[in-house]
């Protein structure tokens, strides 16, 4: 067997001498490692520390942006709510004083033959001895009889007592007291994108239906007419709205979420989808004020016909101007407030009082904030020039 000599037994063997330089020098190596090993672990742990911290701070950060969407979805939660139990709320509200009214008449047909017409349409109490507001095309017609049904189920005769002459409002009555009434809000304040309520008879069948938009735009002007083209009116100032107003709607009650009537829902696009139109409820409540006074609804007259400007009109018609209201040609009523004072055909009134005509504030919109027998200054252009006149507006009635 060799023999085994172990290096520490002899410490004048050379190659003791050798591996103990060397295991000096491992000895160093190691000291220098576990050094390097323990700043690396210092720098290390520190990285650690810093990690942890930022690691931490990123976690705050989380937590915090995780409590903001926590508090985000119990806010949208609690918004989702409180508009649902507004919208719940105001349709409780409104609903009692929301009545359905059916027109029935004879006509007489191509063959002489004698038959009922039906028509449906929408309504709501405004005073609790059976006062109701609706649209003059719901009632129109002096010779129907007209039925109306309440929320509770009760039916009532109806009677024609007043119609707007420039608005699609018109005013019925029933015997009856101690009714359920709405309360009007200002429509005035109204903004686009609000939450609003349209109540009524939908298709002539579903009473007190509800259904629920914003307000898509105000100052809208169109012409509108019956189903079968018939019976056309300019209608000035109203309310775009998406909430679902349907045939039987008509004269229907458009509600804030205060519960407060804002509209009163006159008209949609046939050729759209969620498309209607309300007349503002501050036009109905001056021309209820009228009818309290004169017992009919007055309205305050200039005498003329006009074609608001627009850009298109400005290209077609060369004018000067891309605002106003152009006197029609016929459009000046003789004998009428603005012939009196000297206006003509072709002639752009651009200002009543010192406020500009335009698509946001139309002639006649502008009229119907006075009332008859006002001297009003009236600005317009003739053949290019700016002129000023003043009108005594006359009046409907």
């Amino acid at each position: 067997m060799p023999k085994i000599t172990y290096l520490d037994n002899d410490k004048n063997d050379p190659a003791f001498h050798r591996y103990k330089l060397k295991d000096k020098r491992g000895a160093k190596f190691m000291v220098f490692f576990l050094i390097l090993a323990f700043i690396m672990g210092l720098i290390g742990g520190t990285g650690a520390l810093l990690v942890l911290s930022s690691s931490q701070s990123i976690k705050d950060k989380l937590g915090i942006n995780l409590q903001n969407l926590n508090i985000n979805h119990s806010t949208t939660n609690k918004l989702v709510l409180e508009e649902s139990s507004a919208i719940i709320d105001s349709s409780k509200k409104v609903s009692p004083a929301v009545v359905s009214i059916t027109a029935t008449s004879d006509i007489t047909d191509f063959f002489g033959n004698v038959r009922q017409q039906e028509s449906a349409g929408t309504g709501f109490i405004f005073t609790n001895d059976g006062y109701i507001l609706t649209n003059k095309h719901v009632a129109s017609d002096a010779n129907a009889t007209y039925t109306v049904f309440t929320a509770d189920g009760q039916k009532y005769d109806g009677k024609i007592t007043a119609q707007d002459p420039l608005n699609d409002l018109a005013i019925m009555k029933i015997d009856a007291k101690g009714l359920p009434v709405v309360n009007f809000g200002d429509s005035n304040q109204l903004q686009v994108g609000q939450w609003v309520i349209a109540i009524g008879n939908a298709l002539g069948q579903l009473q007190n239906t509800v259904t629920v938009g914003v307000i898509s735009a105000r100052e809208r002007q169109l012409t509108a007419g019956d189903l079968g083209g018939g019976n056309t009116e300019q209608l000035e100032n109203l309310l775009q709205t998406d909430a679902a107003i349907n045939p039987g709607n008509s004269g229907g009650p458009l509600v804030n979420l205060a519960g407060q009537v804002i509209g009163i829902n006159t008209a949609i696009a046939n050729n759209a989808q969620s498309i209607g139109f309300a007349i503002p409820i501050n036009v109905a409540t001056s021309a209820i004020s009228s009818f309290q006074k004169n017992g009919k609804i007055v309205r305050p007259l200039m005498g003329v016909k006009y074609v608001s400007v627009n850009a298109d009109l400005k290209q077609s018609q060369n004018l000067s101007i891309d605002y106003g209201a152009l006197i029609a040609q016929g459009g000046i009523v003789s004998g009428g407030p603005a012939a009196n004072a000297g206006l003509k055909e072709g002639d752009i009134i651009t200002a009543i009082n010192g406020t500009r005509i335009d698509q946001s504030n139309s002639l006649g919109g502008a009229i119907q904030q006075f009332s008859p027998g006002d001297q009003v200054q009236v600005t317009y252009l003739r053949n290019g020039k700016e002129n000023t006149v003043k009108v005594k507006l006359g009046s409907t009635g």
